[in-house]
């Protein structure tokens, strides 16, 4: 019996959501656009986007999609970038904002600056197959980690790609990249899970 596809939900709310589903399809998964809490039902995993953190946030407060976010995130596979990983972080900084406070990190809002101060650049990784491009756009900064996160890249002593148990956060976009390591990974951690 061939294996079922598995579907992998974007957050559409704002960011780059095309270019994560176009990444998910290319490693094979199925990506669904979500835009509400009763799409979260039937995923395998989900990918959250950048964008403006304080933006989406305010799109959550409605119809208890936060509510119903953080429990999928407590429950099942998922991968934030940059905003992403901010709405994951158990605590956020910079100024202090609410969040789904799943992954066990301390992240730093806008760390690296304005836009102007957006870089593209190429790092170290404990994925195979060499150092992988990191295209940083008004990134946060993960000051700290808990225990059970494992880093699996730095920029400047600091972590940019974590992992703790079925959630993955990148401060970088993955998604503007050519490379599918990352995107990879999350689908392999997806299929663990289930």
């Amino acid at each position: 019996m061939a294996e079922r596809t598995l579907r992998i939900g974007v957050l559409a709310i704002q960011g780059d959501y095309a270019a994560h589903a176009a990444a998910l399809r290319d490693v094979g998964a199925e990506p669904v656009e979500v835009r509400k809490p009763e799409e979260l039902t039937g995923l395998d995993g989900l990918v959250i986007p950048g964008g403006e953190s304080t933006t989406i946030l305010k799109f959550l407060e409605r119809d208890g999609f936060f509510e119903a976010l953080k429990h999928f995130a407590e429950t099942k596979p998922t991968f934030g970038t940059c905003a992403g990983s901010i709405l994951l972080a158990k605590e956020v900084t910079r100024p202090a904002q609410k969040s789904l406070g799943v992954l066990d990190v301390t992240i730093e809002r806008n760390a690296y600056g304005r836009q102007i101060d957006s870089a593209i650049l190429t790092g170290e990784t404990k994925l195979p197959g060499g150092p992988i491009e990191m295209v940083y756009i008004r990134a946060p900064r993960i000051l700290k980690t808990g225990a059970g996160v494992e880093v699996l890249a730095e920029r400047d002593g600091f972590p940019v790609l974590v992992r703790e148990e079925k959630l993955l956060a990148a401060t970088f976009h993955p998604e503007m990249s050519a490379d599918r390591r990352i995107h990879q990974l999350f689908l392999e951690m997806v299929k663990a899970v289930r």
